[in-house]
């Protein structure tokens, strides 16, 4: 049988919660403002602490509230900063079971029945307190109709009422309620001040633990004090007297931060052999395949970090040997590469985190990072292009010189175009010519026949069929007419034309047929081999299309061809007009500012 007073076990978050502000680490901006509201007797009405989980918001609202209502060892005591701890007040609210100090979850309690209950009893003085404090957790789920029931209870509070608000989410809370009181952010504990805590309680508890340990579990904590000491509990019962950094990693599910360097390393040098053995290693000794990509993740930012601000390599909760190795890769690593490695990463841990086996996603992200790591900037490759001797031209052609202004072009990868379309000359499309047989010069047939040429007189030029096929709204009609057409020969109800060479080969039988629906005459359209004129896109971008004949003349862009013989110009930009952006660019738009003293 168990010894029954053997006091329970309880863990050390809770054991080593602070009881006074002199306990607090960290928030020594907020501490300051308190003593000095406490000392002038300016305490406010409501109070409201935001930060990070397991920061301290609870504990503070805690202790202001002690500090409220302290009356000392000897009963005459007033507010203070510096609560006694003895007193029964002390006592009571920081066991929580004090009768004018109500603590409400407002995660389980968002409803206003549940706030209606908090105005009704703010009328009643306290029972035994100097103040009757409401402590409200998590206040930002409270439903909007809860915050609009406290809002004017919150701004005309009786004298004998304090309001304490705690919340991670400060956004959520409306306006109108953080206007009515005195917000405190709670920061992040300093790594120095948070491996400085955990010795401490480690001390206390006579528990042997690394400092290269410490500094893990003060890595994974990120700030918050719970998560910390929770961590240091866990590691204490996991290495059983003596812990140490291995014990502390593998407890947390980490790679040895060495041996991720050395990944990182193989990565960035394309080695993709050797990274997949690490990788595998790493997995076979226990490692989390999310982990050891978090990892790579971080160091690609930590290394980034370094090599802009060297000072940031002093990191108390980085080893002497990881400094060291990372301030040699931050000199030798471009940083194009480590910010490809990052969006590489990012993309990666999406992947393993869904992906039905997290180690094969892992292996196929790192063989991605490794092919690309060795890939060339492009810097590097408009250097090597620059480098390499173009081709021979066909029919010549002279480079771009400084009075072409050919402006920036862009290559983009393109498949190749479809087959060409048999040419037909002279075989008419859409209908028999007109005119074709004999007519007599009066009659029905004479009559039609001037109806017809009367309706086709209201197209006197081939512009006025374009202006038709806008009309009617025909725009891929439009588009090929304007794009692929040669015109070689226009008469009302008869055109002929030469087609490009990447012509639709139904365009004629299109055209025709439209325009004998919307006219109500037959059209003739007939294909020439030559002759034709440019056509209507060539004569409205004639600018352009010069300027990238000059730009396809240069042998910058000859290299490209060589290297990749499916690219194509998408789009020029002449140096007026790069300038002209950059001028745009560099200007700050900002409103003319009124002076109400320039008229005077």
């Amino acid at each position: 049988m168990s010894d029954t007073n053997t006091p329970a076990y309880q863990v050390l978050a809770r054991k080593y919660r602070p009881e006074t502000f002199a306990d607090l680490v960290g928030q020594d901006a907020m501490v300051r403002t308190l003593k000095n509201a406490f000392e002038a007797d300016r305490i406010a009405q409501a109070f409201v602490m935001t930060g990070i989980r397991g920061i301290g918001k609870t504990t503070t609202a805690r202790i202001i509230a002690k500090g409220m209502n302290c009356i000392g060892p000897d009963g005459t005591g007033g507010p203070t900063t510096e609560p006694c701890g003895q007193c029964e007040h002390c006592t009571a609210i920081m066991e929580g079971r004090h009768v004018d100090v109500m603590e409400m979850d407002a995660a389980s309690r968002t409803g206003v029945n549940d706030i209606r209950e908090i105005i009704d009893s703010v009328h009643y003085r306290a029972a035994s307190a100097r103040y009757k404090i409401y402590i409200i957790d998590e206040v930002h789920m409270l439903s909007t109709s809860a915050f609009n029931a406290l809002l004017k209870t919150l701004e005309e509070p009786p004298a004998h009422v304090k309001f304490i608000f705690a919340t991670t989410e400060i956004r959520k809370v409306p306006v109108t309620v953080l206007s009515r009181c005195q917000r405190f952010d709670l920061r992040r504990i300093e790594p120095e001040q948070m491996i400085g805590l955990l010795r401490k309680i480690a001390g206390a508890e006579n528990a042997q633990i690394s400092d290269d340990a410490l500094a893990l579990i003060t890595r994974a904590a990120e700030g918050s004090a719970r998560d910390a000491t929770s961590l240091l509990d866990q590691a204490i019962s996991h290495g059983a007297g003596e812990t140490s950094a291995d014990q502390v990693r593998a407890m947390l599910g980490l790679a040895d931060r060495g041996r991720v360097l050395d990944l990182y390393d193989m990565i960035m040098k394309g080695d993709a052999a050797a990274a997949l053995t690490e990788l595998g290693s790493q997995y076979a000794d226990g490692a989390d395949p999310m982990a050891v990509l978090r990892d790579l993740a971080e160091i690609t930012h930590w290394i980034s970090v370094v090599k802009i601000t060297p000072e940031a390599a002093e990191d108390p909760t980085v080893s002497p040997d990881e400094r060291a190795r990372g301030q040699a890769m931050a000199e030798a690593l471009p940083m194009r590469s480590m910010t490809r490695m990052w969006q590489m990463l990012l993309k990666a841990l999406d992947e393993v985190a869904s992906a039905p086996n997290a180690m094969m996603a892992a292996e196929m992200a790192v063989i991605r990072l490794t092919h690309v790591a060795d890939l060339p900037s492009p810097e590097e490759l408009v250097k090597r292009l620059k480098d390499a001797t173009p081709p021979p031209m066909p029919g010549g052609g002279a480079p771009m010189g400084p009075s072409g202004g050919g402006g920036s072009y862009a290559p983009q990868a393109q498949g190749g175009m479809g087959g060409g379309m048999t040419n037909a000359q002279g075989a008419p499309m859409g209908g028999a010519p007109m005119g074709g047989g004999p007519m007599g010069s009066g009659g029905p047939q004479a009559a039609l026949a001037q109806d017809v040429q009367n309706a086709l007189a209201r197209y006197p030029t081939f512009e006025h069929v374009v202006e038709l096929i806008r009309e009617r709204r025909d725009m891929k009609l439009l588009v090929q007419v304007e794009t692929y057409m040669r015109l070689a020969n226009y008469q009302p109800g008869r055109i002929a034309y030469q087609p490009t060479s990447d012509a639709p080969q139904d365009l004629a039988s299109r055209l025709g047929q439209a325009l004998q629906s919307w006219t109500g005459s037959r059209w003739v359209i007939t294909l020439v081999n030559e002759g034709g004129a440019e056509t209507i896109d060539e004569k409205r971008n004639a600018k352009l299309n010069a300027l990238k004949a000059e730009a396809e003349a240069h042998p910058m862009m000859q290299a490209i061809r060589a290297s990749f013989p499916q690219s194509r110009i998408t789009k020029i930009r002449t140096p007026e007009e790069l300038a002209a952006q950059a001028q745009e660019d560099a200007l700050q738009e900002v409103e003319d500012e009124w002076d109400p003293f320039e008229e005077e």
